[in-house]
């Protein structure tokens, strides 16, 4: 084994967190717990990027303001992403087009990955992007998989959820109802 690839397996097994790994691996989020909301200390904008469809599709995520949006990054090989996607899709039915939930896949394979995948476990109510080179995760200063951002009606980010979160527990939904009802933003969440 030359010296190259003796320092990329210590940097592996040293540096479990860094990466789409980090859910695996029990990482926390900096201020909360994996699958928990954390908001952010100040609303901010989100950032301007485009996302293609599984038709090829684009839109831009400005295109969305005047709802709150859900931007989920996650991908097909991530264990985390997959348990988290059916609770997903129920908050989806449950709020319909009072919310926008854009599941981003990350996955390099595009459409011809993601389309089996979602027909597999029937994930018809999910609209679904595709983002092989990682541009919204990079805008987004995403680290792991699967990772959410949530956006009020005004394009501002409030926080993120890393990990896999059951999205339609009474928890999460104490986050997201208000952001549906347009109660304003959201201080945290509730204990």
């Amino acid at each position: 084994m030359n010296w190259v690839s003796a320092a990329a397996l210590l940097l592996l097994v040293v540096l479990p967190g860094a990466g789409p790994a980090a859910q695996d691996a029990g990482v926390a989020p900096a201020g909360g717990k994996l699958g928990e909301f954390v908001p952010a200390p100040e609303p901010y904008p989100a950032p301007s990027v485009s996302l293609a469809d599984l038709s090829g599709k684009t839109v831009d995520l400005s295109d969305f303001r005047g709802k709150p949006v859900i931007v989920n990054l996650w991908a097909t090989w991530c264990q985390p992403c997959r348990r988290e996607m059916p609770s997903l899709a129920r908050l989806q039915s449950r709020f319909g087009d009072r919310i926008a939930i854009l599941a981003v896949s990350e996955d390099r394979g595009g459409s011809k990955v993601v389309e089996p995948f979602l027909a597999k476990l029937g994930l018809t109510s999910i609209k679904a992007y595709l983002d092989g080179k990682n541009a919204v995760g990079h805008a987004f200063d995403v680290h792991g998989l699967p990772t959410s951002l949530l956006i009020d009606r005004d394009g501002k980010v409030l926080g993120r959820v890393e990990g896999g979160a059951e999205w339609d527990s009474p928890k999460m939904l104490g986050v997201i109802e208000p952001l549906v009802a347009g109660s304003g933003t959201l201080k945290g969440q509730p204990g």
